[in-house]
């Protein structure tokens, strides 16, 4: 997977392009990245400007830290339920 390109760079690209003075291809192939590169970066772009509808970088974080976070819950919830199994089991008259 190539290194992704940084910040600044995509946003002085998708500035560019959203002047609207050459063709996106042109645009992309000046800069030497792929139509599809930029096109994603200009959908990201206007996510983020609030132009589009989607998740954002930061509400994308988010749900993946709250999405982690559940699953440690559900497996620490797993865990006592095992737990107070095993000790009701251990409790029974007769053992």
């Amino acid at each position: 997977m190539p290194k992704p390109y940084p910040k600044e760079f995509r946003d002085d690209v998708v500035a560019v392009a959203r002047q609207g003075q050459a063709p996106l291809t042109q645009i992309a192939k000046d800069f030497g990245i792929s139509e599809t590169c930029l096109s994603n970066w200009m959908k990201k772009a206007d996510i983020e400007d609030g132009n589009r509808p989607g998740l954002t970088v930061k509400e994308a974080e988010q749900v993946r830290e709250l999405k982690k976070r559940n699953r440690l819950l559900e497996q620490e919830n797993e865990v006592l339920r095992r737990a107070a199994a095993y000790l009701s089991q251990a409790n029974l008259p007769g053992k």
